[in-house]
């Protein structure tokens, strides 16, 4: 990796490293036909897109009884992993459930707030070129401690599925499993099909097909967000150890040749050593190839700041998915610091812990959504409901403000509304 200045980065420097789109385009008007023909033709248009992307011919798509039997038959120290992060996950996303609350005000209005839970939720866990296990426990696990009645998976299928990934979506607790992935799995539940059912929401990471898919269908079903390839920003200060800083960058690029992996920090000789280290540890990597090809794109980076401060401002603009910072003042950073999806604090705090067992969740925003939106949470998952109650008094106190402002807006009816309340 090479270093560059900060402040001598052009424009077309600072688009590359912003302009982190999902790179859905070049495939939207192909899905748009696949999630038609899905609408239209069902199981038989899923199980011929099966053969086609995936190489696999499909029977039954419902794979729902194959989970049990993955987790019993996997070994017992992948199991007793998958248990550990699922409690984990479990636990953390517990901590978020809202309590429904109402409250007498002294004029006596009762108002109040409760959360329901969505009823049907469809998971997608990615598949295909590598397994993601943690992915099921980070789309089913919150949905069900949630509430969620009905949460159906759907995962790429394979001649032979991956176990650990089946295992893991028995331990999350999902309803329904199905082997169908890419846009045809988004298709088959937005709208179901004659074995899966449609559901309400869609969640959770995949590649531009399945992206460019949740675009598609967004508005006749609600999605999560539309997430691009994985992104990780580290903010590193001369305290900061190279080696960890640059074990996090490999990681990180090793999931997509597309990945987003930048270093900033206002240490000379720290952004030197972590070029180097990047240089060093890529080598050793199995995907060396995919990390390479992500940490040499004009998306990847180690940047020199001219002051801390600097360094901080540009992390707040970039708004990553992953913020790493590694810094004495941690805490002091963060308190600057608004946007990012997930942050990871300290040189013992890899990202590879909330990608796996921390607890956190790991699907998150890309692209600088995380200026507006948060990662996946409970709060995906439930609608809340006002609740009111006047009476007569409390009516009448508010019932002036509400007849002016009715009138206000040519809702003669409204006004009228309250009038009729106050005749006798």
């Amino acid at each position: 990796m090479n270093v560059q200045e900060l402040a001598d980065l052009g424009p077309d420097d600072r688009q590359a490293l912003f302009d982190r789109d999902a790179g859905i385009e070049g495939v939207r008007d192909d899905v748009r036909d696949i999630v038609s023909r899905v609408r239209t033709e069902g199981d038989v248009a899923v199980r011929e897109f099966c053969e086609e992307f995936d190489g696999v011919s499909v029977g039954n798509l419902d794979v729902t009884d194959e989970v049990e039997r993955a987790y019993e038959e996997i070994d017992d120290e992948t199991r007793e992993a998958i248990e550990t992060a699922a409690d984990n996950v479990r636990e953390f996303h517990e901590a978020q459930l809202p309590e429904d609350w109402r409250r007498e005000f002294s004029d006596g209005r009762e108002l109040g707030r409760r959360f329901r839970p969505i009823e049907r939720v469809g998971v997608y866990v990615p598949g295909g070129a590598a397994a993601y296990p943690s992915s099921a426990l980070m789309g089913v696990i919150p949905a069900k401690v949630a509430g969620v009645e009905q949460v159906a998976v759907a995962t790429p299928p394979a001649e032979e599925m991956n176990p650990a990934t089946l295992a893991a979506v028995h331990a999350a607790g999902a309803d329904r499993v199905f082997n169908v992935g890419g846009a045809q799995a988004v298709a088959a539940l937005a709208y179901g099909t004659e074995q899966i059912d449609r559901v309400q929401k869609i969640v959770g990471p995949g590649n531009k097909w399945v992206t460019a898919a949740k675009a598609e269908v967004q508005g006749d079903v609600a999605i999560d967000f539309l997430a691009g390839p994985s992104e990780l920003l580290v903010v590193a200060d001369e305290t900061a150890t190279p080696e960890f800083v640059a074990a996090d960058l490999v990681a990180q690029a090793e999931h997509d040749p597309e990945a987003s992996v930048v270093a900033v920090t206002h240490h000379d000789e720290t952004a030197a050593a972590i070029a180097e280290e990047v240089e060093r540890q890529v080598a050793d990597r199995e995907r060396a190839e995919v990390a390479r090809e992500a940490l040499e794109s004009d998306e990847s980076g180690v940047l020199l700041a001219r002051s801390p401060s600097e360094a901080v401002l540009f992390a707040e603009e970039y708004a990553a998915e992953h913020l790493s910072i590694q810094a004495d003042d941690d805490e002091e950073i963060l308190d600057r610091i608004d946007s990012a999806g997930s942050v990871f604090l300290g040189p013992y705090t890899p990202v590879a812990a909330g990608d796996y067992a921390s607890g956190t969740n790991h699907v998150l925003p890309t692209n600088g959504v995380a200026k507006i939106a948060g990662g996946l949470s409970v709060d995906t998952f439930l609608r809340s409901t006002t609740v009111q109650r006047l009476d007569r008094a409390a009516l009448g106190d508010l019932s002036e403000t509400i007849t002016t402002l009715a009138e206000a807006e040519g809702l003669e009816a409204h006004a009228e509304s309250v009038r009729k309340r106050f005749e006798d």
